[in-house]
């Protein structure tokens, strides 16, 4: 009688060489993968070191800008938090948001009821929907962006008419506030927006950071600009908004996903989308299941070596010991004159077999109808005690 759970490895089973073989180029595109992803992230990994900070000399940093205001007296404070940023605020101030997208709904009312009554200047870089409307309510983003970068004023404020063309092109705004200044249109929406505050302070709402960046400073009007908007108070304080600010932490009304830009979300959701659509594609494609002849025969060996292996990987000792168990009664029940229909019913089955047995049958009903064994040794055992009885009915 052949086991099917307990058949050492053979001559079928893989090498070394052999897994190494079907498994290299799996293993060499994983690696190219990882490389090139290392290198992408070197190579980026200082493009944007120092956003828009007035310290950094990096392309995207701020610290020319910076430079050309304290040569006319102008004082910088760089900030990180909401309360420092509040604290500093004031008539003879210019409070620059440098990522107001970072800020909480919360943090975005604080800072607005400060900002409004303060007198100053509060200067808001590139904000997105969800922050402009906190922190300039007059104010509303275009979800549409202009599809320029270089724009001309178009209007009477004289910081821009002096200025003339700059790279203010980016997010594009509208305001029901009757004497806001509406400058740098693109498509008859302004890029560049000042909306007067109560006690002589104003708010600037700037669509684009470029006029601000060491890159870019020196094109067009962008340092004549930068200059009237920033330099228009003695004070200018730049508020770096932080995510470990403590501020943002105890605020429970923004989620994970709140972070993530819009785009992002709708992208997966098409995603997923999609693979529904491509599943159901597939599914009415393949139809249901046909049976169908084997285009060769398979020899009995090693269908049985094939089967044994899968139930050894999956330590399915229980499944190997009941087909074991359950192959022996059916060659035993006609030996012993029982029905074959009748042959896993113990009832009928152990009798009949003590019945031609020597012994006095008391390990039968263990063996043949017992609980599967704890461990491969109890497998092969099984497996025969299971062939000796069955050489022994045989005999009999």
């Amino acid at each position: 009688m052949t086991t099917e759970a307990t058949l050492p490895s053979t001559s079928a089973s893989p090498t070394a060489r052999q897994v190494w073989t079907r498994t290299r180029g799996i293993a060499l595109a994983l690696v190219a993968l990882l490389a090139a992803a290392v290198t992408i992230a070197v190579m980026r990994s200082d493009a944007r070191h120092g956003n828009l900070d007035p310290r950094s000399a990096d392309p995207y940093g701020s610290r020319a800008v910076a430079e050309l205001l304290a040569d006319r007296g102008v004082s910088t404070r760089v900030v990180a938090t909401l309360d420092e940023a509040r604290a500093a605020a004031g008539p003879d101030t210019t409070l620059l948001v440098a990522l107001p997208d970072l800020l909480t709904h919360r943090q975005q009312t604080r800072l607005h009821s400060t900002t409004a009554e303060s007198g100053g200047r509060t200067v808001l870089v590139a904000p997105g929907s969800a922050s402009v409307e906190g922190l300039a309510p007059d104010v509303t983003a275009d979800p549409a962006t202009s599809a320029d970068s270089t724009l001309e004023p178009d209007c009477d404020l004289p910081a821009a008419r002096r200025a003339g063309a700059a790279d203010t092109g980016g997010i594009r705004y509208t305001t029901t506030h009757l004497d806001a200044d509406s400058c740098y249109p693109s498509q008859r929406l302004a890029t560049l927006l000042r909306v007067p505050t109560t006690r002589g302070g104003d708010t600037v709402v700037l669509g684009a950071p470029d006029i601000l960046r060491n890159d870019r400073l020196d094109e067009q009007g962008n340092a004549s600009l930068a200059l009237q908007l920033l330099g228009s108070r003695p004070h200018l304080v730049w508020y770096l908004p932080s995510l470990s600010d403590a501020s943002a932490a105890a605020d429970d009304e923004r989620s994970f996903f709140d972070l993530l830009p819009s785009g992002w979300r709708w992208g997966t959701l098409q995603l997923f989308v999609a693979a529904a659509l491509a599943a159901l594609w597939r599914a009415r494609r393949l139809g249901p299941l046909v049976p169908e002849r084997l285009p060769v025969a398979i020899r009995a060996s090693e269908t049985v070596e094939g089967r044994a292996r899968l139930y050894r990987k999956a330590n399915a000792r229980d499944r190997a010991a009941a087909a074991l168990r359950s192959t022996t009664r059916t060659r035993l029940a006609p030996l012993v004159g029982v029905p074959v229909s009748q042959a896993h019913a113990p009832e009928a089955l152990l009798p009949a077999l003590s019945a031609h047995l020597h012994n006095d049958g008391q390990t039968l009903p263990t063996l043949l109808f017992g609980p599967p064994p704890g461990d491969d040794a109890a497998l092969v055992s099984l497996a025969d005690q299971l062939d000796a009885l069955e050489r022994e009915v045989r005999r009999s």
